[in-house]
């Protein structure tokens, strides 16, 4: 006979049907959406500064464009006009028989103290240096082309900040899902792997943010001058630019717990990592060149740390070897 009640089979139990499978998942992907929901509005009461943080790389970039591209700021328009003035005198005095004798250095004395008085007053009238994008001139701040554009921007921001708040609990939800189809012995390597799971996405977003981004950036806008096309950039690519390119280095970061996992539940061998060298080389940047935009500097930034993070994984598989191996000795001698 069979059950008069269906329940959710627990991930420990030793098999799960199809069925099981499924209802395992549906619950894994409702609570990973139930906290990504409230991660996004956490975040959509902090959306202000968390543009501002995404920002950064641009604001920096752009700042050196200018002090490198842009003429020196002209003195104010009252200075400029007394120069001119005491200029024209001594022009007049010189050429007007009819004109009172001035003394040289006075006039010099008057047109200096005048000038610097001006200077003093425009300093203490002028607002305290602005910081972040307030500080960039109008013309080079990040623009919006339609009505709704800044709006969108502000929600996509939320949601990948969300993303990112809540990735410790996201990744605890996936990855238990994946315990659910181990033995007992295997779903330990998983729990040890969620929180490193987490902190690698973290990290790669953040390597992203702070360490690509300007990189990138600097090249975009040292070649636009140099094809004399002025960076008229959008708040809309310039936010989805950098939030996809976040998202793609924070799955990529993954690498490492992913080969440690695959090669710890028997899946994949060590030797059969080590051999796949050549072919992981070509096909890391091939995935590089399609989740990046079309330069070639994004893929290459992607692609390198990626391939190293194949390594590091092959690196923590053997050590963790290793480690299996000297103990089953040691147990194999005491015993």
């Amino acid at each position: 006979m069979g059950e008069t009640k269906k329940t959710r089979r627990n991930p420990a139990d030793s098999t799960m049907s199809l069925g099981d499978h499924l209802e395992e998942l549906r619950t894994r992907l409702i609570l990973a959406i139930l906290g990504l929901a409230l991660g996004a509005a956490v975040s959509l009461i902090f959306g202000t500064h968390i543009i501002r943080f995404i920002e950064r790389p641009y604001i920096s970039s752009m700042a050196q464009r200018i002090k490198k591209t842009e003429p020196p700021v002209v003195e104010p328009n009252s200075v400029a006009l007394v120069e001119m003035l005491f200029t024209n005198m001594a022009a007049q005095a010189r050429s007007d028989a009819n004109a009172p004798v001035l003394d040289p250095n006075q006039l010099e004395f008057l047109r200096r103290v005048c000038v610097a008085t001006l200077r003093q007053w425009h300093a203490e009238q002028m607002p305290a240096a602005a910081e972040g994008i307030e500080s960039l001139p109008r013309y080079a701040r990040l623009q919006t082309l339609a009505p709704a554009e800044a709006f969108s921007a502000y929600m996509k921001v939320s949601f990948i900040a969300g993303l990112i708040l809540t990735s410790p609990w996201v990744f605890y939800q996936l990855w238990m899902f994946v315990a659910a189809g181990l033995y007992e012995h295997e779903r330990r390597y998983v729990r040890t792997a969620v929180p490193f799971s987490a902190a690698l996405f973290v990290a790669g977003a953040l390597f992203f943010l702070f360490v690509v981004a300007p990189i990138s950036l600097k090249f975009f806008l040292a070649f636009g001058d140099l094809i004399s096309a002025a960076p008229n950039w959008t708040l809309q690519r310039y936010i989805s630019f950098v939030t996809v390119l976040m998202l793609v280095f924070g799955l990529a970061f993954q690498t490492p717990i992913a080969i440690f996992i695959l090669n710890r539940t028997g899946l994949v061998s060590l030797s059969a990592l080590r051999s796949a060298r050549k072919y992981v080389f070509l096909v890391v940047f091939i995935v590089a060149a399609v989740v990046t935009p079309p330069d070639v500097i994004s893929q290459v930034l992607l692609g390198i740390p990626l391939y190293a993070l194949y390594e590091l994984g092959i690196l923590l598989a053997q050590l963790a070897n290793k480690r299996a191996a000297a103990k089953k000795q040691q147990e194999s001698s005491s015993s």
